[in-house]
């Protein structure tokens, strides 16, 4: 009996990872940038390329995994007022607790990671959240019902970086995020949180 083809959409035969991201080269890099292997599972399997230009920060009710497997990449972290950044090196791995405030940083081109999720239960909110650089206070929320990493998360971004002047403006200090210019926001952070843009301690000189 012929097996079934492998299908990316659900259980099959097994699925030649290097022959996937070639299909799929073209989503995983700008504008696109991330694409799910099986839509319908219980797990999220997602590749993520890069470069990407975030300034949000995502919260998860649940837990993630990161596999680094081509390039390097980082976790900015958001607690308490402060940025601090995890690195991730081509090889790495990391669990990421539920609910850590992180932006994933891929300055790289052609960069790769798999990111595992746990599908969400209903109830189960994730947040993108959206901090001043100049002093780390929040600045913005947006609460979503997670069902689609691919399609959910540009709305979410869209419905902050559409907003007026007005409703970027950190209620702490007063300072304008910049909204789409991630290079003016993370300049700025680096400038104030020298731990935010630390470099890899891993890194030989």
């Amino acid at each position: 009996m012929t097996p079934p083809a492998p299908s990316p959409t659900h259980y099959s035969a097994p699925i030649n990872f290097d022959g996937w991201i070639q299909a799929h080269a073209d989503r995983l890099q700008p504008p696109v940038g991330n694409q799910q292997i099986w839509p319908n599972s219980d797990l999220l399997c997602t590749v993520v390329g890069g470069p990407n230009q975030r300034t949000d920060f995502h919260v998860d009710p649940l837990e993630e995994y990161f596999h680094q497997f081509k390039g390097n990449a980082s976790l900015l972290i958001a607690d308490r007022g402060k940025f601090e950044r995890i690195h991730l090196r081509e090889g790495d791995i990391f669990l990421l607790p539920a609910f850590v405030r992180h932006s994933p940083q891929r300055p790289e081109a052609g960069s790769l990671c798999t990111v595992i999720e746990r599908a969400r239960p209903i109830g189960a909110l994730d947040a993108f959240e959206w901090y001043c650089a100049n002093c780390g206070g929040l600045v913005a929320r947006r609460e979503v019902q997670l069902q689609s990493i691919v399609d959910d998360l540009p709305k979410a971004f869209a419905s902050f970086y559409g907003v007026p002047e007005a409703e970027r403006t950190c209620p702490h200090c007063g300072s304008v995020h910049p909204g789409r210019d991630w290079q003016a926001w993370h300049r700025l952070c680096a400038e104030r949180f020298p731990g935010a843009a630390g470099p890899d301690p891993r890194v030989t000189q």
